[in-house]
């Protein structure tokens, strides 16, 4: 499987008390033609499929949208608004260890596949460092968003470069990196146990290949010679 395309299911229930979800969802169609939607759920969930660079291109429109909306409501003098939260609630302890003595804060946004985040993250640390800024993610099923924290125009300037190499970097990945997933025959405990023992007996064969263990599978992340290595050796 190769990460040239994504299955996403998005909330824009958020939006709900802004603006009327179905013409949210067609100024989204009209935002991204290439991508497939799904029916709007009643949740205010819709499921979207297309190419990943589509994907993420639709969800930094959706990201700009909600920190206009959020700083209308500032604007107004609302309370804060629970459309940013679960972005927020990762870097919270941080800002508030810094918030007496930073004036200006800035967060730059990348958009990750989240295999592809989560190889990045194993076997490449260095990419989501950098000095005078704070990176993390929040995982949200197949998408992963980075925060980039800085403070300050020196922090500022760290963060936008920070944010360039990663989003080099996701590129270079997703045209090298391919995904295996092996399913369990009986989602049963003795089966789970029974594929872990084997993984961890051939990882040391493959440590260049990644492995991300679920309830019902193991996707097998790496360059194609790598993933195909090791499951050729898992079959035998």
């Amino acid at each position: 499987q190769a990460f040239l395309c994504v299955t996403s299911t998005l909330s824009v229930a958020v939006f709900r008390d802004h603006l009327v979800l179905e013409d949210l969802v067609e100024e989204m169609k009209k935002q991204s033609p290439g991508l497939d939607f799904g029916p709007l759920q009643p949740d205010g969930r819709i499921a979207v499929q297309g190419s990943f660079p589509a994907l993420r291109k639709l969800r930094e429109f959706l990201l700009l949208k909600a920190k206009s909306l959020s700083e209308e409501d500032k604007r107004e003098g609302k309370s804060h608004q629970r459309l940013r939260r679960k972005m927020q609630e990762h870097r919270g302890a941080t800002e508030m260890r810094n918030s007496t003595g930073d004036t200006h804060r800035e967060t730059q946004v990348v958009v990750l596949d989240t295999d592809i985040y989560h190889y990045m993250k194993s076997f490449h640390p260095k990419i989501l460092q950098a000095a005078d800024v704070v990176i993390s993610g929040v995982t949200d099923g197949d998408i992963t968003t980075v925060c980039i924290d800085s403070a300050g125009s020196t922090g500022a300037a760290q963060g936008l470069r920070a944010k360039r190499m990663i989003e080099v970097f996701s590129v270079e990945l997703q045209r090298i990196l391919r995904k295996e997933r092996i399913c369990f025959k009986e989602p049963s405990r003795a089966e789970k146990q029974k594929y872990k023992q084997l993984c961890g007996r051939l990882k040391p064969r493959h440590p260049e290949v990644l492995l991300l263990p679920y309830d019902t599978h193991i996707d097998v992340v790496g360059t194609s010679a790598c993933v195909f290595g090791f499951t050729e050796d898992l079959k035998r």
